[in-house]
């Protein structure tokens, strides 16, 4: 079974969920996210999105720092990006997850905000 890295993704409305397989570097700052440290974490994938990389790491870890930040209509738009591309399996904090289904359960936290 084939595991993209480190995705950070909300996995419910209030309380996000973070991904990260274990032992492993975290070039996409799943850990920094999960604990509210958006700052250098945020400008590298805000980097690599301007660069055109729009691979589901970066952009579920960067609708999870826009859903931290109160910005739903920001992390909807990237959520509905990943659900866009073919659906990836992904290693989260709490085990395996497809990028769909990450997507899908940040989308509704999104949603949920900006109603």
């Amino acid at each position: 079974m084939k595991y993209q890295f480190l995705v950070g993704a909300a996995l419910a409305i209030a309380a996000p969920a973070f991904a990260q397989p274990t032992q492993v570097a975290d070039p996409y700052g799943a850990s920094s996210i999960s604990q509210g440290r958006y700052g250098t974490i945020e400008r590298k994938l805000e980097a690599a999105f301007q660069k055109g990389d729009r691979s589901p790491e970066v952009l579920l870890n960067l609708a999870a720092i826009r859903l931290g930040e109160k910005r739903g209509a920001e992390a909807r738009d990237l959520y509905k990006a990943v659900l866009d591309q073919p659906n990836t399996d992904m290693a989260t904090l709490s085990g395996t997850a497809m990028s769909h289904e990450l997507a899908q359960r940040g989308m509704a936290g999104a949603m949920a905000m900006i109603d």
